[in-house]
């Protein structure tokens, strides 16, 4: 009998401390969904890791698909962090309630400029639309001074754009909110009437003009860079529209905390960390795109960040929330 109770308190210290064990895990591992694609955040989130033994399960996909996601699953989520290619679709989950509003000392982190206004989300880089086009096609003098430009027909077959990708789609919300809906729907229909080529993503178009396919294209400024380091003579060039032109947009990546996570404590500690200058200054070297903290060493390749916000249009990203409305104005044009 001794020997039988002997037993069985043994095995229920041992499941116990099985669960203590297993709890200690679930405690040091967090949830992420990230918009943001693989080859551009799996680096530091390796080395946060690495930094403080925190465990990060990455689910990656589609900025919009994984706010979608989100909305779904509600309180039911199992994601801790949601790590966006853009303010709209911050906005878009903020404005389902799905965020926790982050600390003082977080939000104190950037100006006000990069954060949302009553704290649900943060930036953690930033980002500007570019006009990218092939030299040997087409000379700098005679590119187009505004984005609405490239529906002449000297451009009909000439130019490339990604609509399924997060970036354009935060672009168009912007300029709806800057020209109206009207005149940005008019222009995706006359864009598409001049025969834009679509690509699933950026870096697609910059192949596309090294390819002869384009003459002009529409991606975020970084994609190119990456080009040049692995071949500096690559054969493409960007540049910006004239000042204050939508085309111009500077939108960011940013992260949210949801409202329904367990692990809240510990997951800020991995924004803090996309906060802090070693990984402001990953994404500056290595990324190409622009830091939200002072402090950091700038990258020769791009415009100085005083000199970007010269011309770059007016514009509250906090009014990028209606990225379904986007959505719909994208599918009725028949562009999704």
């Amino acid at each position: 009998m001794f020997k039988n109770r002997g037993i069985v308190i043994y095995a229920t210290m041992l499941t116990i401390l099985m669960t203590m064990l297993t709890g200690m895990v679930h405690a040091d591992t967090i949830t992420l969904y990230s918009g943001r694609s693989k080859t551009l955040v799996e680096p530091i989130i390796q080395q946060f890791e690495k930094d403080t033994g925190i465990e990060v399960k990455v689910s990656y996909a589609n900025t919009a698909q994984l706010a979608s996601k989100l909305k779904t699953e509600g309180t039911r989520s199992p994601a801790d962090l949601y790590l966006a290619q853009d303010a709209g679709a911050l906005g878009s989950v903020t404005k389902d309630g799905l965020f926790a509003k982050l600390p003082q000392s977080v939000l104190e982190k950037v100006p006000n400029t990069f954060r949302h206004k009553d704290g649900y989300w943060i930036a953690t880089s930033g980002r500007a639309r570019v006009l990218a086009y092939s030299p040997e096609r087409v000379t700098k003098e005679n590119l187009p001074e505004s984005v609405f430009d490239l529906t002449q027909p000297k451009w009909k077959g000439k130019v490339g754009w990604a609509p399924l990708n997060a970036s354009f789609q935060a672009f168009i919300t912007a300029m709806r909110g800057q020209v109206g809906e009207e005149r940005t729907e008019k222009w995706l229909r006359d864009m598409k009437a001049n025969g834009a080529k679509a690509y699933p993503k950026n870096t697609p178009i910059i192949e596309a003009l090294d390819a002869g396919e384009i003459d002009v294209g529409l991606p975020n400024h970084y994609y190119l860079f990456r080009f040049k380091k692995r071949d500096a003579k690559f054969p493409v060039e960007q540049t910006f529209f004239k000042a204050k032109d939508p085309g111009n947009l500077v939108n960011i990546a940013g992260i949210g905390l949801l409202k329904s996570s367990d692990k809240q404590e510990t997951a800020l500690k991995f924004i803090e960390y996309l906060l802090s200058a070693k990984a402001q200054q990953y994404f500056v070297s290595e990324v190409f795109e622009y830091p939200v903290i002072d402090g950091v060493i700038p990258n020769a390749n791009l415009l100085p960040l005083e000199e970007l916000m010269k011309i770059v249009p007016k514009f509250d990203l906090n009014e990028m929330d209606d990225l379904e409305g986007t959505i719909k104005l994208l599918r009725r044009v028949d562009i999704l």
